[in-house]
């Protein structure tokens, strides 16, 4: 059994164009997450791109690299390429790591690869951690999970869920004393037969309309086991302003 992590790289993106390359601290974006990555206990990282300047990017800073496809919708479909082209195992892991994750801790990618180490039924899974205040609650650039009582994911949103109906529909919202909200950390370990699987399942209506790729999995009737994260992961880029924030962070660090 091996482990790969691929680290999907697009260029285009609607509300940061061109973010994987925005210098952060003097480096891309993507060679930040590239050289947290190869820190973990990944056999093998590897950013995998359709588009040329990520491609010599990555080269000018000595990545294992690949061109891929200009057709896939997600993270996930780009990765299934590469589980394909190299011939992976079944029972290889396979780490899907977004390429605007700067700051992901090292600890969190050596969970997840464990989790599916010692868990050998798991096909998919993935982290979360607690969400304390109001805003990440309604944040429409936060997603939201909810588990069920053997930590599998119920569903995941960008919308606030569970909604809070004594709490929520008063003037001054407050938040649940017996509930956690859960924030989703888009990253996740999959087994290379489930990708494979993956690839072929139907797409879904709602995996479009919440613009969150792991929905499919969900609307085929599959399961998503999700660990609570040993570690907070830094702020994701996704805005101008997190982006201003992640800079400001690294050059602190």
């Amino acid at each position: 059994m091996k482990t790969f992590i691929v680290i999907p790289a697009h260029y285009g993106s609607t509300r940061l164009a061109g973010k994987v390359l925005l210098d952060i601290a003097g480096k891309p974006m993507v060679q930040h997450v590239y050289e947290r990555a190869k820190k973990s206990r990944a056999d093998q990282v590897m950013i995998a791109t359709d588009d040329q300047r990520v491609f010599e990017a990555a080269k000018n800073f000595g990545a294992d690299r690949y061109m891929t496809a200009a057709t896939h919708r997600s993270g996930t479909e780009r990765a299934s390429e590469l589980v394909e082209r190299l011939k992976m195992a079944d029972d290889d892991i396979v780490i899907v790591l977004q390429a605007d994750e700067p700051l992901v801790p090292v600890v969190i990618l050596d969970q997840l690869i464990d989790i599916l180490k010692q868990k050998p039924d798991l096909s998919v899974a993935t982290l979360c951690d607690p969400i304390d205040n109001m805003n990440d609650v309604f944040d429409p650039n936060v997603t939201r999970v909810v588990l069920d009582k053997n930590n599998f994911a119920l569903y995941f949103s960008h919308a606030p869920m569970p909604w809070y109906r004594n709490g929520f529909s008063k003037e001054q919202k407050e938040l649940p004393k017996d509930f956690n909200y859960y924030r989703h950390i888009g990253i996740y370990g999959y087994r290379a037969a489930f990708v494979r699987r993956y690839i072929k399942m139907p797409a879904s209506q709602i995996e479009f309309v919440e613009c969150l790729e792991q929905l499919r999995i969900l609307w085929n009737s599959e399961k998503i086991y999700v660990a609570i994260a040993k570690e907070k992961p830094g702020p994701g880029v996704d805005t101008q302003e997190d982006l201003n924030r992640v800079r400001e962070l690294l050059k602190n660090l």
